[in-house]
């Protein structure tokens, strides 16, 4: 694998074959299915069962996506040991969420913001990646995979239309936590 800069200005990892670029996609979606799974554990500790459903549905459509890429490339498991060798450009991987993205009160609204985010990352990583490809096989595939990010985006920002955006102050706690020394 090589790293290549785009005229965005990232370093891009750019895979030197076709399963090498899938292992990344694949590690990309677990890392989403994780953090979102991650989140909706939190808003349930918090009681905030709506955020923690529509959390749960996200890890559900990456969970999707996942099973995709492994039946497109005929894997039966995940290559473990391949999937722990990848590493990303910054912190997170371009679809997982940050993980101190989350407060106990937010409201779906947000968790569609965080999802918009990641699918737009996502969606520019795979363009990224299919500027700088030296392989045509890659390119294309990063090509489809950024047209299906594309995809999602108009689905989440179609899902937010019909969410309502909160108030102002939908982070104050009328009954906030105490900590006792």
């Amino acid at each position: 694998m090589s790293a290549e800069t785009t005229a965005a200005g990232h370093a891009v990892h750019v895979p030197a074959t076709l399963e090498e670029f899938m292992l990344h996609a694949l590690a990309m979606e677990r890392d989403a299915i994780e953090r979102y799974t991650d989140f909706a554990d939190q808003m349930e500790t918090h009681n905030n069962r709506d955020v923690a459903a529509m959390f749960r549905t996200m890890a559900g459509y990456e969970t999707k996506h996942a099973q995709e890429i492994m039946d497109q490339m005929g894997w039966k498991e995940p290559p473990v040991l391949a999937l722990q060798g990848v590493r990303w450009a910054r912190f997170d991987s371009p679809e997982a969420p940050s993980i101190d993205s989350v407060h106990y009160l937010m409201q779906p609204w947000h968790a569609l913001q965080l999802a918009l985010a990641a699918e737009q990352r996502a969606e520019a990583f795979f363009g990224e990646l299919a500027a700088v490809a030296t392989n045509d096989e890659v390119r294309a595939k990063a090509l489809e995979l950024q047209a299906e990010e594309a995809e999602h985006v108009e689905l989440v920002k179609a899902w937010m239309a019909k969410v309502p955006q909160p108030e102002g102050d939908w982070e104050n706690d009328p009954d906030p936590p105490r900590y006792i020394d």
